[in-house]
């Protein structure tokens, strides 16, 4: 770390301390060039991949996007707010767990999927009719018989 005051770039940590809920480190430092003091603070820096489309074009990740279509499925279906949080909180862990810099659209559709099949089988199927394009209720139909022959997971 520069000396914001000499720019020197030997400096010292005397005290470091969490703050922001243990969301941040808060580090005071001594310049070894000219003894001044002064405050940094670090936090992580946590990236969400981009996402590239099926046109190919490649986007930032929007979780607004990622809300409205939870939110979207989920219209006057019996789930809390807190578990829909919880439920997009844990499709943004999976997407940096991939360690990748780029996703495919497809990826994180079938993350939402997963996510609504364990939240709301009524809403997981609104939501597979859009993604999925179903065009007649044969597909629906299928759709819901798959969804039935699957052992139920928590």
């Amino acid at each position: 770390m520069h000396c914001p005051f000499c720019k020197a770039e030997e400096t010292k940590v005397i005290d470091s301390r969490l703050v922001a809920e243990g969301d941040q480190v808060r580090r005071r430092r001594e310049c070894l060039n000219c003894a001044e003091r002064f405050t940094t603070y670090e936090s992580a820096e946590l990236v969400l991949p981009r996402v590239i489309k099926q046109n190919g074009s490649r986007e930032p990740f929007d979780e607004g996007k990622l809300r409205a279509g939870f939110l979207r499925a989920l219209e006057k279906r019996p789930v809390s707010v807190e578990d829909i949080e919880a439920v997009i909180h844990h499709v943004k862990h999976d997407l940096r767990a991939t360690g990748e810099r780029e996703v495919q659209s497809l990826q994180v559709g079938e993350l939402v999927m997963e996510a609504l099949k364990n939240l709301d089988q009524v809403a997981y199927v609104r939501f597979a009719s859009v993604y999925r394009s179903f065009q007649d209720l044969a597909e629906f139909r299928d759709e819901i018989e798959r969804l039935e022959a699957e052992p139920v997971s928590d």
